[in-house]
């Protein structure tokens, strides 16, 4: 899945950015745009399904969804790396998503979430060797749900900052005015990344993990 999220972008580079990837984007025709989008959703379907057939219990399969998750994003910068030299280090901006708008961030932000993702997967699999009976519970729900809109602020922070500079969120959605904000967006150079709202989003995920931890860590003893 790394290996092949890599290769679309080796592609999409090579025809958009034949000298090297950098801000700001350049245009990218409608057709294209809509079809990255949607293969941006056949790949989190693709990731979900794998989780789904590896879990044992509802809560298994949820950890070996973000698990999959996880592997993928990294291996993904990994093979880029060793396809074209980048990135030249783990603070260049990328391009993270682009559901519902465009993520951007330093390659460090999602190589972090991503070994917290890990580590609460591996910590499920854990503990639902010893008991099926293991579940998240809704507070710890409430604290990654959180958590990860935080850290989702802190993506698109920046470049909301830039289009709402320009347009109302209501000329964002209107579709008729999509060709003037496509042709804004091109112009959009990242500038400053929030790891304030960053690290708050992290810390809310790690404590709702710790949380985990200590409910469970007697399953293994009592069994």
């Amino acid at each position: 899945m790394g290996f092949m999220e890599s290769a679309v972008v080796v592609y999409l580079r090579e025809l958009y950015y034949p000298d090297g990837f950098d801000f700001p984007l350049k245009p990218i025709g409608q057709n294209i745009g809509i079809t990255e989008i949607l293969r941006e959703a056949a790949t989190l379907i693709m990731l979900i399904i794998a989780g789904i057939i590896a879990g044992r219990t509802k809560t298994e399969k949820f950890g070996f969804f973000i698990y999959c998750f996880a592997i993928w994003d990294i291996f993904y910068y990994i093979f880029l790396k060793l396809l074209l030299g980048w990135p030249d280090s783990f603070m260049t901006w990328d391009i993270l998503f682009l559901i519902p708008v465009t993520w951007v961030g330093p390659v460090l932000g999602p190589v972090i979430n991503s070994l917290t993702m890990i580590l609460l997967a591996v910590s499920i699999s854990y503990y639902t060797n010893f008991s099926s009976t293991v579940k998240i519970k809704l507070t710890e729900w409430v604290l990654f749900i959180t958590g990860s809109v935080v850290i989702i602020i802190s993506y698109i922070e920046d470049y909301l900052d830039y289009m709402l500079d320009k347009f109302s969120f209501f000329d964002l959605i209107n579709t008729s005015n999509m060709n003037d904000v496509n042709e804004y967006a091109t112009n959009y150079i990242p500038l400053n990344f929030a790891w304030w709202i960053f690290i708050i989003g992290e810390v809310i995920i790690l404590i709702a993990i710790y949380n985990f931890f200590v409910r469970n860590k007697t399953i293994n003893t009592i069994q």
